[in-house]
């Protein structure tokens, strides 16, 4: 059952009628007092709460009962609404336990998701099943590991992946953040839309509403033609914004409006959209310290980590090593011809005491690498080794040219040459190897006028 809780009558008119078309169980309260007797007494699945019951704008006496709400019983989901919101309130109500924060007038079509997210939630119940298990269970066929901490993992992604929770997904580079967004989407309701990848650090602060937006034709000086949005293409489906902390701080402010009210505005036109999209996010970077250091938005981590997944370093689940280069060896010996490749024991073992910093990426990287360069068939130490040698990360640290030798622009371009020689101009290789999505790479290229003729990958 949901109670609403909200002074206006005519509130809690819209609200009843709308959750009661969708089925629900609804309830209503017109003041604190009343609220806070109902709730001892019936214990709601879901609590809808207005902030401000009196003159006063200020959300003191909605914040009180919040406060009161969740001493009886913290494990009741509350989205706060009110039509005097603002960001500090809503980083506020956050702080104190509220799960959304829904500005008056509301989107039907948003208040409803947020709605059947947090009671889907409420009902999904915590198993513990062995990998074999989760894999009868959901599609997890591309994420390779059996390490607890990545059991625990799938556990939780196929757990909230059919809800529409906004999932953030932290990590160092190349732990397999992009492969969680898609696990995420396979195993949700919105399998069969778009699962659009956004690699927000690839995207200039003056081209970010184009891109995320679309614009229309004339809107700006090289708008020769109407284009579609990344939210747009994303529409049904999910959308996941990789390296959103490499987001400036005006663009954060465009992102925030999109993923608040699921509304925008196409650039060029003054006609407001609305989209339905699941918001799927991940950094690198620390965002909490980020926002102590008011370099990333409060308000902003508040709306996208609903859910948060820490994947751990490939050094804090060494046990998957063996696992993800038996993996990488059994797809590489079609790709090269070699269908007798195998790792020596001892050579297993060595590569599960290598620290690599580079995670997952830079170990296929090496086992690649080791394979391309050594004429045998068991890959022993002295190939694996020869071929750390010449990593560009080694123990941790990235040799790079003298200072004043080249410039920042000199580096990538050189970089981009070389993947995209070493990978004989298959792009999807290249970019990967260069930790870029297809589209950031072709942006790349374009930019710096690279020649290339494309390889099928």
């Amino acid at each position: 059952m949901i109670l609403i809780i909200d002074d206006d009558i005519a509130v809690r008119t819209s609200l009843l009628l709308l959750l009661k078309d969708e089925g629900y169980d609804v309830s209503d309260c017109a003041e604190p007092v009343e609220a806070i007797k109902f709730i001892k007494k019936s214990e709601p699945e879901l609590i809808i709460l207005d902030l401000n019951f009196s003159n006063d704008t200020s959300g003191k006496e909605g914040m009180e009962l919040l406060g009161k709400i969740k001493s009886i019983n913290a494990t009741i989901p509350v989205i706060l609404i009110t039509g005097w919101a603002s960001i500090e309130l809503a980083v506020q109500g956050m702080k104190a336990g509220a799960n959304d924060f829904i500005n008056k007038p509301w989107n039907n079509d948003h208040l409803l998701q947020s709605v059947k997210t947090l009671l889907d939630l409420r009902d999904k119940k915590t198993e513990r099943h062995t990998r074999k298990q989760l894999d009868k269970i959901y599609n997890f066929q591309h994420i390779i590991g059996e390490d607890a901490k990545m059991l625990n993992i799938l556990e939780t992604i196929g757990r909230v992946a059919g809800t529409d929770a906004s999932i953030l997904i932290m990590g160092e580079s190349g732990t397999g953040k992009e492969l969680i967004a898609e696990a995420i989407h396979q195993n949700s309701q919105r399998r069969n839309k778009p699962f659009i990848k956004v690699n927000l650090g690839g995207i200039s602060t003056s081209l970010f509403e184009s891109e995320m937006f679309g614009h229309v034709r004339g809107a700006f000086t090289d708008a020769r033609f109407d284009r579609i949005g990344r939210f747009e293409m994303a529409n049904k489906g999910t959308i996941f914004l990789d390296e959103i902390g490499d987001l400036d701080a005006g663009s954060q402010v465009k992102l925030l409006r999109v993923l608040q009210d699921r509304t925008f505005e196409v650039l060029g036109s003054s006609r407001t959209k609305t989209v339905d999209v699941r918001i799927v996010c991940a950094t690198n970077k620390n965002l909490n310290e980020m926002v102590s250091r008011t370099t990333f938005r409060e308000d902003l981590l508040y709306r996208i980590n609903l859910i948060t997944v820490y994947l751990p370093a490939l050094r804090d689940r060494s046990k998957d090593i063996p696992l993800l280069v038996n993996f990488f060896i059994s797809n590489l010996k079609e790709i090269y011809g070699r269908p007798n490749l195998s790792v020596a024991n001892s050579a297993m073992k060595w590569l599960q005491q290598l620290p690599l910093p580079g995670n997952i990426r830079q170990l296929k990287n090496l086992v690649e690498r080791t394979i391309l360069v050594s004429k045998r068939d068991e890959l022993d130490i002295e190939d694996f080794r020869s071929q750390l040698e010449l990593s560009p990360v080694k123990n941790g640290n990235i040799q790079l040219p003298g200072i004043g030798t080249l410039t920042l622009e000199e580096v990538e371009v050189e970089m981009i040459k070389r993947a995209m020689d070493y990978h004989k101009n298959k792009i999807s290789r290249a970019a990967t190897s260069l930790g870029l999505t297809r589209s950031a790479l072709y942006r790349r290229l374009d930019k710096y006028q690279i020649p290339y003729d494309e390889a099928e990958d």
